[in-house]
């Protein structure tokens, strides 16, 4: 992803994200999964594709034949529920998952879209109209679950919130935001506002 960067009053904000749209699909990405904090650490919530004859992003289907919404909804009321926002943002979250979406691309911009403005963050999505290495803000390749994730402490803002079980664990950092939406609420655009 790359953004183009906008001054506000009190932060420095993306206008419009760029997603990409003409990349071929990777295995073991986090393009279908992500990591919430559950009471026993770290948990991978995975999103299972269906491999076509198409590789590219918009054309993976999502495969609905195995239970996973289900498990996700499961996995995420055990993390969250006694979380303070969880309760404000669970039944939008979860509609965006029982509407079924065929591709991972429709559910991934649903997600973000919804992600984004419940955040703060106000930008627009734009999916790229053809592939090509972009400059410094090319973001494709630098968040990687094979690779160690130290993009926030590289740029000195890597900072805890508050986590359900940060007591048991200690501060776990590269969760999904779904973590800083529901132990922050409105408030978590005071942990983003210096990311950008």
């Amino acid at each position: 992803m790359a953004s183009g960067m906008t001054l506000s009053p009190d932060r420095v904000s993306p206008s419009y994200i760029y997603m990409e749209a003409c990349e071929s699909y990777r295995k073991q990405s986090y393009r279908n999964r992500c990591y919430i904090l559950s009471p026993n650490g770290p948990e991978m919530l995975q999103v299972p594709v269906v491999h076509g004859p198409s590789r590219l992003i918009t054309d993976i289907k999502v495969d609905y034949t195995t239970p996973w919404v289900e498990k996700t909804f499961r996995a995420l009321d055990t993390a969250y529920y006694t979380s303070a926002f969880y309760e404000y943002y669970r039944d939008e979250l979860f509609a965006i998952y029982e509407r079924r979406p065929e591709t991972l691309w429709e559910l991934n911009s649903e997600l973000t879209a919804y992600l984004l403005k419940k955040t703060g963050i106000a930008a627009e999505i734009i999916p790229t109209a053809d592939f090509s290495l972009q400059a410094d803000d090319d973001w494709r390749e630098r968040i990687d679950p094979k690779k160690p994730d130290t993009v926030l402490r590289d740029l000195g803002l890597d900072r805890p919130y508050y986590q359900v079980f940060g007591e048991r664990f200690g501060f776990v950092p590269g969760l999904s935001v779904v973590d800083l939406l529901f132990n922050e609420g409105p408030d978590s655009i005071s942990w983003l506002k210096f990311a950008f």
